[in-house]
């Protein structure tokens, strides 16, 4: 996968996102990255379905101190709804990338801070639910939220829904920090008011992410890495995330601030479609 690799440029200039963005798969806001003559999802079968696949890991069983916030598993996300596959709200990663995370964090404890993962494997049933999701013009209940900008109509044309994601395959995160000591954030209940994910830190959904610009999952040139539409403490916070990641081996998606992928990911050609079951006890 042909993303940044220029470990000397710290800030990644607007137009330089724009040409890397031509030699990348476009994804689905950090949900679905399209690889060109990929093979066919992977469905396990080797194993209990409360158990994971060899090489897979609970990210919290390695690292608890790592923050978890899964989107997908409840309905705080763009559809407003769970999603297939997520059958408990964990991170799942491949052992490589979970390690490689553990890393980070014990570089950015220090600053005060901690990361918090909203998503991490993927299974593929989730990525077809995506795709279905995209195809009906009516289900747009989080637009005012995730998509405040983008007509529904436009996300297969502009290319923001693909059939695959690197999310599937397992050493791929999405993440952001939160300033220690870490306040929980408010639960979101379906009926809450909608607010811009694109509005300024104060406005949006009151998340205890530092301010990166904008909300996650947001459908917006503004989430772009070297967007000069956001502020300047906006750009100096994804800077600390962006640093710290490729420092332990992970790269950033250009298009999305909180989506990285391990360089050296174990299983680069499988996409995995084992559903997401509790860790053990």
């Amino acid at each position: 996968m042909a993303l940044i690799r220029n470990r000397e440029r710290r800030a990644i200039p607007s137009q330089a996102v724009k040409t890397l963005a031509l030699s990348v798969p476009v994804s689905l806001v950090a949900l679905c990255v399209a690889t060109p003559s990929s093979p066919l999802a992977a469905e396990t079968t080797d194993h209990a379905p409360e158990t994971l696949p060899p090489g897979f890991v609970h990210l919290q069983t390695l690292d608890p101190t790592i923050l978890t916030e899964v989107r997908y598993a409840g309905a705080h996300n763009f559809i407003g709804r769970p999603v297939p596959g997520y059958e408990a709200p964990e991170v799942v990663l491949t052992r490589e990338a979970a390690e490689a995370l553990a890393e980070v964090q014990a570089d950015v404890r220090p600053m005060g801070y901690t990361l918090k993962v909203y998503d991490g494997y993927r299974p593929q049933r989730a990525v077809d639910e995506f795709v279905r999701w995209a195809a009906d013009p009516d289900d747009d209940a989080m637009r005012a939220e995730f998509y405040p900008d983008v007509p529904k109509d436009r996300l297969f044309p502009e290319r923001y829904i693909a059939e695959r994601s690197g999310h599937s395959r397992g050493s791929t995160v999405d993440l952001t920090l939160v300033e220690l000591p870490a306040t929980p954030t408010a639960p979101w209940m379906p009926g809450d008011p909608l607010r811009p994910c694109t509005a300024p830190h104060g406005e949006r959904w009151p998340d205890n992410s530092i301010d990166m610009g904008t909300g996650f999952d947001c459908f917006s040139e503004k989430s772009h890495h070297g967007s000069d539409a956001i502020s300047e403490q906006a750009r100096a916070n994804r800077e600390i995330l962006l640093s710290a990641m490729e420092r332990h081996g992970f790269e950033p998606y250009p298009e999305e601030w909180w989506h990285y992928t391990l360089a050296d990911e174990p299983f680069p050609d499988t996409y995995f479609n084992f559903p997401i079951p509790a860790s053990p006890e």
